[in-house]
């Protein structure tokens, strides 16, 4: 068998290459096993919020342009988009420190959103127009659009300012349908979050056991865990005397 002239030149110097060594001792567990406050994302890369924020541009627009001065339903559905958008977007940061929160005001955008769409709908429906049926090519095409990140009001604005009130209204329609199946897609997934990782009580529990556990052993030794208690190897006696002194007696005399 013929030697590898790499593995003799090695050889003839003498160097070998060693397994690394094993750590000494475990390294103790991170400070952030248990985080208390996890991290977050930016509320704005959400699809939902994004979303929430095409449906409140287009109905300020909308309510402004093709409902009368006094109608209050004006200042109804902007509010209802308003607090869709705006209640995601609370919900998203309230989650760095109350799971509970976040969940309520995700579900009150949801509410909101939920709202809106009555309000689109009785527009249509006093006025005879047709609400898209959700496989019309009409609503399949705004489904399509819908699949483009990020998500803006600039991928409407054409059709909200060339298109005919009714057309704008159902493309509300469609959109509010898309954020609402994603809001409950986030909802089902806070509940599991929170089944699983608990609220912020739970969490600064644990980060405490956590704390307390690892910092046991050097409370009781002085030391690092595992380690005697520190002090004198041969503590001297304390002196004392084998003469005891004779009692006085009183007047002095012993």
């Amino acid at each position: 068998m013929k030697n590898d002239g790499k593995n003799a030149k090695n050889a003839g110097d003498g160097k070998h290459t060693s397994p690394p060594s094993p750590p000494s001792h475990t390294p103790p567990p991170s400070p952030t096993a248990h985080p208390i406050i996890p991290p977050r994302g930016d509320y704005q890369t959400l699809l939902s919020y994004q979303k929430a924020e095409v449906i409140y541009d287009l109905t300020f627009r909308f309510a402004h342009k093709y409902l009368g001065r006094g109608d209050r339903t004006v200042d109804q559905m902007i509010q209802s988009a308003r607090s869709g958008k705006q209640n995601i977007l609370e919900g998203s940061k309230a989650a760095l420190t109350s799971k509970e929160t976040e969940l309520k005001l995700t579900n009150v955008g949801r509410a909101s959103l939920e709202e809106l769409l009555a309000d689109y709908r009785d527009y249509l429906r006093v006025r005879d127009h047709a609400i898209w049926d959700k496989d019309s090519k009409e609503a399949l095409f705004v489904r399509r659009l819908g699949r483009k990140t990020p998500h803006t009001f600039e991928l409407y604005r054409e059709f909200v300012e060339t298109r005919p009130p009714e057309v704008i209204a159902n493309i509300a329609i469609c959109l509010i349908h898309q954020t609402n199946y994603l809001l409950d897609q986030q909802l089902r997934r806070l509940e599991k979050d929170f089944l699983e990782q608990g609220g912020l009580r739970e969490r600064m529990f644990k980060a405490r056991l956590d704390y307390r556990n690892r910092n046991q052993g050097m409370n009781t030794s002085g030391g690092a865990p595992g380690q005697p208690l520190k002090g004198p190897a041969h503590p001297s006696p304390q002196p004392h005397s084998s003469h005891k002194p004779t009692p006085k007696k009183p007047g002095g005399q012993r």
